[in-house]
């Protein structure tokens, strides 16, 4: 298989993953970017693996476990202008507010924490296989799910209380 015809192929898969371990579109596209020109170079290699969307995965892990040290820099975010004269925008988050809900919650936690909950609950891998693609032993992988599993409970609790007091 050519590099074209795995990206026509699976590129939006890989995109959707990048974009559930970052928590924000435009840095997924950029990590995933990034990837793939490292990719395309050394694509005969990676075509040979029994998986070579897994080291893919892997690649994006890496790339975006490191983006922040590599780069060293914020990330910028583009307010657009509503077009004058035009009113509101629809606000398309109502149809998704506990995915939404579920993103900024991720996003608090520390990117080995987050990258755990999306290989194992979005990529429905494995310890075996998480502790493989963030290369670490599998009790890091169980240890890293739980802490932030409580995380987010006591968030979740926290925010309840603070509603009933309301």
């Amino acid at each position: 298989m050519t590099f074209d015809e795995w990206a026509q192929a699976r590129l939006p898969a890989l995109l959707r993953f990048a974009v559930a371990l970052t928590g924000d579109r435009g840095l997924g596209e950029d990590v995933v970017q990034e990837v793939l020109i490292r990719a395309y170079g050394r694509w005969s290699r990676i075509a040979a693996l029994d998986q070579p969307e897994a080291y893919l995965r892997r690649m994006v892990t890496n790339e975006y476990l490191s983006w922040r040290r590599r780069w060293a820099r914020v990330t910028p975010h583009a307010d657009v202008p509503a077009e004058p004269g035009a009113g509101p925008a629809p606000d398309h988050a109502d149809a998704h507010a506990d995915r939404s809900a579920l993103a900024v919650e991720l996003a608090r936690l520390p990117r080995r924490q987050r990258a755990v909950l999306v290989l194992r609950y979005y990529e429905h891998l494995t310890d075996a296989e998480i502790a493989d693609v963030l290369q670490c032993p599998q009790g890091t992988v169980r240890s890293l799910a739980s802490r932030a599993l409580r995380t987010l409970r006591v968030d979740a609790r926290d925010r309840l209380l603070v509603r009933e007091r309301s």
